[in-house]
This record gives C-alpha cells, structure tokens and sequence, in this order.
C-alpha cells in the first residue's frame, strides 16, 4: 500500500509539473513597439523583415487603441491590460494618474505586465528599453532588473538598436520591450503617409532585423515569440482623434509555438497586449485587467 500511494504520489507530481510546462508558450518574448505607427502604411511600407514576420506568423492591421488615440495613455494600455477608465492616465503625456487608478500595487501604481511578471517568476530578466522619457512612468520600473532611456536620439537614431542589441546579448532577458518613438516624430513634422514616414519605417525595419539576429545569435532564437505593434497612428501631422488612420494600429506575432495563420479577424484592443504577453508565460492576470490574450494565433 505504501508503495502504491508513492507512485500515485510522483505521478501527480509529474502531470502537476506537466501541466505547468504546457503553459509556457516561449520562455522569451521581445516586444518592439513604434510610437505612431499607422496600420494603413503596413500594405505600402518597404519593411521587408517586418512583412516576413507577417508571413511566418499571424497580424492583424485592425487593432484598436484606447479612446483618446495619445501617446501615454496608450502605452499605459498596452503596459496595464485596460483602458483609460480603470488605469486613469487620460492625457498624451500623463506621468500620473489624473482619474485615480482603481486598484495599485503595493508600489502605488495600477498593475503592470512587468509586475505580476516579477511577482510570479521573481528571478526573471526583464527589461525595457525606450526614446520616449514618458515612457518610465508606465513600467513600474521597481519590478524590472533594467531599464534605460536613450537620450538625443536625433543625433545617433541606431542608439536603441545598439542598445537592445548589447542588453540581449548580455543578459538574455525573458521579457524585453523596446519602445521606439522616431516614427511618431516624423508624423508629427513630416507628416503621416509621407515619403519621409516610410523612409523612417524603412529605417526601423532595419534596426528589427539586427535585433532579431541578436537574439539569434545568442542562442534564443527557437525559444522566443517577436511581438510588433504600436501606440496609436496619425493623420496629418497629428494624432488623438477618432479617425482610422489614427486609431488601428498593427499587432504581429511571430516565433516559438506561433501558427504561421497570416490575418487574423478577431477583434484586438490595445489592452489585449499585455494579457497576450500573460498567456505566454502562463502568468494569471489581475482582476482589475479587461484584455484577453489572443489564443488563436498559438499553436
């Protein structure tokens, strides 16, 4: 009887860590992300390592951002997996919470990605890296080992490329979110759907074949999941408003256990990021979180 009850002991123990395994989908995400860019300029862009992740993975040029179509009002919605009424950051550039969060950690800020990422695999390497200083307000930077602003990005535009790539190939990271913000400045001088917006998209795409071939070379490649998106699109020279062009934005998955499933047609909202980021990990989001992870383009 004795033995027996050890048997059915270790075999419990061997579905348990079974059934923990088949919840991680990847054991690193890379989330590159740049501020301003459009869905509608995808069909038109010379971005031939972005469109190869579309071809070996599944997108969407119809995800939505969060209503007002600004800048830290969106990436608090892709960071916090909800919108504007349950975060509270309502402004372009909100470094705090103008409508009060309804809940905060034990640091005082509404949940994060990066915090329940650190609350439930408290050894992780996770990193973000960006241009945009707003940026660091919406990380809760307490629960990441790194994070790093490149400052006159003007003058050395490959800064993050180089920066991204050295920290991949130093540290390996789990989790690492690079948030580009050079796209958005074009939009806002040039203009959107201009020759100098794609030839900066054409730019950035460069930079994600270099950090793609970073995590190549380190050994990572098999074992990683590529996310691309943005924070909002633009018309004109601005953004914020209801139109289109400002308010879908692409979503491209690509890598370990991703189907290769081309568009999706499901609906995605802003906010779904951070819980599709969740599902990879098998992390359980907080209540307080409205996303749903987009289970259909897995494996």
């Amino acid at each position: 009887m004795r033995k027996f009850l050890i048997l059915l002991y270790l075999l419990t123990i061997g579905y348990a860590g079974t059934v923990c395994a088949a919840k991680l989908k990847a054991k690193h995400v890379i989330l590159i992300a740049l501020d301003g860019w459009g869905a509608y300029s995808v069909p038109k862009a010379d971005i031939p390592n972005i469109k190869n992740m579309m071809d070996n993975g599944c997108y969407t040029l119809h995800k939505r951002s969060v209503l007002p179509s600004s800048s830290a009002i969106n990436w608090a919605s892709m960071f916090m997996g909800a919108g504007t009424e349950l975060h509270g950051y309502t402004q372009w550039g909100s470094r705090t919470p103008e409508l009060p969060s309804r809940v905060v950690n034990q640091r005082g800020i509404f949940p994060t990605i990066f915090q329940i990422m650190r609350d439930q695999n408290p050894k992780a390497e996770i990193g973000c890296l960006y241009e945009w200083e707003g940026i660091k307000y919406l990380i809760d930077t307490l629960s990441l080992s790194h994070h790093a602003l490149v400052k006159e990005y003007k003058k050395n535009p490959s800064a993050l490329c180089e920066m991204s790539v050295r920290y991949i190939k130093e540290k390996r990271p789990v989790f690492l979110a690079i948030c580009f913000d050079q796209l958005d400045h074009i939009g806002h001088q040039a203009g959107h759907d201009t020759p100098e917006y794609y030839k900066k998209l054409n730019e950035l795409d460069q930079y994600i074949g270099r950090i793609v071939e970073a995590v190549n070379e380190v050994g990572m490649l098999e074992d990683t999941i590529f996310m691309l998106t943005s924070d909002h699109g633009g018309i004109g020279t601005k953004h914020g408003g209801i139109t289109l062009q400002e308010v879908e934005i692409p979503f491209i998955i690509a890598g370990k256990n991703i189907r290769k499933g081309g568009e999706f047609n499901e609906s995605m909202m802003q906010f779904d990021t951070a819980s599709t980021i969740a599902y990879v990990f098998g992390l359980k989001q907080p209540q307080v979180w409205i996303g749903r992870p987009m289970k259909q383009v897995f494996k």
